[in-house]
């Protein structure tokens, strides 16, 4: 079975500084129907004009991935770390007992575009921890490429979860195809261009999760780029 999500639908908070879509329940935005994907909590899209962000808050029991597709951002967190995160960087935090942080685009003239991703852990009450590995764009070429695992493999960032996530970056007519295990459940998220999922248009900004899937196939309409989540 695959249920699509489409963009258009996902919860939307447009401020003066930042413009956010929530796939999933955030915030102020709640949809019962929406509430996560098995461990998949949230994946909130963020757009942050120059100079804004979000100021020190806290968080805890959460694995935290941020993908920055754009611009930059700059971390700051109660566990000590400093860190700019550009294009093609993937940071974990996981905020276990307790982490308290910032975000910030430190540019002065570039709006910064991002992806935050919560998973939730499987062990409440772990050591805060940090993480943060650079995937240039060449690496995802008309491939699979994990960037988020929980054993740390091919280089990817350590999860405190049995999931993965792996991002892909498709040129033009390229087809993917994965066998799917019956026992877990698969999103995807397109991050930008035009796909077919299984013979569904899918654009930037839809999701669609898969469970009892044998085959999944991803065919490139245009340059394309996706997320492939593998939950447990």
């Amino acid at each position: 079975m695959i249920q699509f999500r489409d963009r258009g639908a996902r919860g939307h908070h447009r401020g003066a500084l930042v413009d956010a879509r929530h796939s999933f329940s955030f915030g102020h935005y709640h949809d019962p129907k929406h509430m996560g994907f098995r461990s998949l909590r949230v994946i909130n899209e963020d757009r942050v004009v120059p100079g804004a962000g979000f100021p020190d808050h806290g968080h805890e029991n959460m694995e935290i991935v941020t993908i920055v597709l754009q611009g930059r951002i700059r971390h700051r967190d109660s566990l000590g770390n400093e860190a700019t995160i550009g294009a093609g960087d993937v940071q974990r935090m996981s905020a276990g007992t307790g982490v308290v942080h910032s975000e910030t685009n430190p540019s002065e003239h570039e709006r910064a575009h991002a992806l935050q991703i919560w998973i939730l852990p499987s062990e409440q009450g772990l050591p805060p921890s940090y993480e943060q590995k650079h995937f240039p764009p060449e690496q995802g070429r008309n491939q699979f490429v994990a960037i988020a695992t929980r054993d740390g493999r091919e280089g990817s960032v350590r999860l405190h979860q049995d999931a993965a996530i792996e991002i892909a970056r498709l040129d033009e007519g390229n087809i993917l195809t994965r066998t799917l295990s019956p026992d877990r459940g698969y999103w995807v998220q397109v991050i930008g261009g035009v796909i077919g999922l299984n013979g569904t248009e899918m654009r930037e900004g839809d999701g669609a999760a898969m469970t009892g899937e044998a085959l999944l196939s991803i065919e490139a309409d245009t340059d394309a780029e996706l997320l492939l989540f593998d939950l447990q």
